[in-house]
């Protein structure tokens, strides 16, 4: 088992990228299924991983409800400086996990939030075992 070092962060903005209800879409009678994904992108100038999190909820392929949220969080000055490994940005498993896990845990209250007092407050963001979506550590290239 390999030492997870400590990482210092702060999250520092949060956006709902998208965000659709298609009531045509969506019956009663019909089985549900989700599409679930996660995307992390970097903003070298200022030590900042963003971390979008995706679900759409579909019926016979059809969509009917549609949330993507970012979380943005700002990496400690000499954390970011220890990804740094010959011009790539090398940002270890367990920190995109863990970020991973707070970004969909904004999302299933953002998700609360715009469906309240709908016919879609019934959908939630389930619980997501990340390990499952996160297989490696994630490899940026710098843009230098």
């Amino acid at each position: 088992m390999s030492k997870e070092k400590a990482i210092g962060f702060q999250l520092v903005d949060i956006t709902t990228e998208q965000f659709a209800m298609v009531k045509e879409n969506y019956t009663k009678e019909t089985e549900t299924s989700l599409k679930t994904g996660i995307d992390f992108k970097i903003d070298i100038e200022n030590n900042i991983i963003g971390c979008d999190a995706s679900f759409i909820f579909s019926q016979e392929e059809k969509m009917f409800l549609l949330l993507e949220v970012g979380c943005h969080f700002n990496v400690k000055k000499k954390d970011w400086e220890g990804f740094e490994t010959d011009g790539k940005l090398v940002v270890p498993k367990y920190f995109l996990e863990h970020l991973a896990v707070l970004t969909i845990g904004t999302a299933r209250g953002v998700m609360f939030a715009k469906t309240e007092n709908t016919q879609f407050s019934q959908f939630i963001v389930p619980t997501i075992n990340v390990t499952l979506l996160i297989k490696e550590d994630g490899i940026f290239m710098s843009e230098e």
